[in-house]
């Protein structure tokens, strides 16, 4: 069965190219309307408001506030360390969801409630988790605190489920028959995943990549007990934005919130052209 999209008639000799679908109803319209209201009070109009709040100490006050020594070392230590968490999870994220899609084996429902749990968990609660393994009286010997390793074990923590959960559900939907009819022909295992598996997961890749390294930039709360927020060596963007707070300073502060939300934005946009080239030459 097939659909047709109707498109209004036209006077004849107009060139114009033709646009699909219809005017919105009042109904559609009032709709699109109420979500556009509600997106702009809770994102628009805040990120606005943070990018004036940045800006009225004037172009001088923003670059002084973002590279003065501290926060240029916090940004490079958060941006560095999450870029690097996500490329981890862009690996172990659909290996993950890989196993838990194709293979059956003891324990796989307990560890798919297992993967969720950094999305419930409160962060403060993490951090003392993280803190209790990973501490100065850690059971397992190992005394990773006020260090960097640790930064990046909080954020691998919390960012985790992303990918896996974006994955797994495209993984699932995927026809066996088309790798079936790759094997027939004789293409190898790595080709087939190349050419039929890879493109039809990267956009649920990029997407939880994206999401990935947005909620790592932002991360806070599990931070706070494991790293020691050191300045210059463990303090993250997050801890640094609270402490202009605290210190009456929240130019400096919306500064570096302009900062994360622009290499954030940044970064959005890389993968997407990386999504759409491998699935062009896929």
């Amino acid at each position: 069965m097939t659909s047709t999209t109707l498109v209004p008639d036209r006077p004849a000799g107009d060139r114009r190219p033709a646009r699909a679908g219809l005017p919105l109803t009042r109904v559609s319209g009032l709709g699109l309307g109420v979500a556009m209201v509600w997106f702009s009070l809770l994102v628009l109009i805040p990120l606005a408001a943070v990018v004036v709040t940045a800006s009225e100490g004037g172009w001088g006050g923003f670059w002084r506030a973002v590279t003065n020594d501290q926060t240029a070392a916090t940004l490079r230590l958060t941006v560095g360390t999450a870029l690097l968490v996500t490329l981890v999870n862009v690996v172990m994220g659909t290996l993950i969801a890989w196993v838990l899609v194709r293979d059956r084996f003891v324990g796989k429902r307990a560890l798919e409630v297992l993967i969720d749990v950094p999305f419930a968990l409160p962060t403060i609660v993490a951090g003392l988790v993280l803190l209790s393994l990973y501490g100065p009286d850690s059971p397992l010997g190992v005394n990773i605190a006020n260090t960097r390793i640790a930064v990046f074990l909080a954020f691998l923590f919390v960012t985790l489920p992303f990918i896996v959960r974006t994955v797994q559900p495209v993984l699932a939907e995927l026809d066996p028959e088309a790798e079936e009819a790759a094997a027939s022909l004789g293409a190898s295992r790595f080709a087939t995943f190349r050419r039929i598996i890879l493109p039809s997961l990267t956009p649920a890749i990029a997407a939880g990549a994206a999401l990935s390294f947005a909620r790592a930039v932002g991360e806070y709360g599990s931070l706070v007990l494991l790293s020691g927020n050191l300045p210059m060596r463990t303090e993250v963007a997050s801890v640094r934005i609270l402490s202009s707070i605290e210190n009456d300073n929240p130019e400096s502060a919306a500064a570096v919130a302009v900062v994360l939300l622009a290499v954030s934005l940044a970064v959005i946009v890389l993968l997407d052209v990386i999504q759409r080239r491998v699935m062009r030459r896929g």
